[in-house]
This record gives structure tokens, C-alpha cells and sequence, in this order.
């Protein structure tokens, strides 16, 4: 997975994996899904990631599975 954060247009672009995007689905104004030819999800893009995502306070955690 790859995140990228463009300053100048104040989107991010959280890349999944790198398969071919086939189609673009607009969930709402500021937010688009990538997909593959099988409907998985490539991409996903954030308009105004500042203001609707709060990009400016991410982090990343990779959680261990809990055992039972």
C-alpha cells in the first residue's frame, strides 16, 4: 500500500495495489474509487484530504492479529 499526499491540490491517492484500473466510482464529491476488471479496489482519492480526511494528523499502526 502506498499513500500519496499532493500539497498543491490538497489530495490524497491511497494506492492498494498496482493492477489496472478499469473504472472509477464516485462514492461522493470529494472521495473516488479505482477498480480492476473483477470490481476490486486499485485506488482510492481523496479531494481535500486537509479538510475531509485530516490528512495532516495521519499515522500508520499495523495491529497483530488478538489471540483467543
Amino acid at each position: 500500500m502506498k499513500i500519496n499526499y499532493f500539497e498543491d491540490t490538497d489530495t490524497a491517492l491511497i494506492e492498494f495495489t498496482t493492477k489496472e484500473i478499469v473504472e472509477t466510482r464516485e462514492v461522493s464529491e470529494n472521495v473516488y474509487l479505482d477498480l480492476d476488471r473483477d470490481g476490486n479496489l486499485v485506488s482510492m482519492t481523496v479531494e481535500h484530504a486537509g479538510e475531509n480526511a485530516n490528512i495532516s494528523d495521519f499515522a500508520f499502526e499495523r495491529r497483530k492479529p488478538v489471540s483467543a
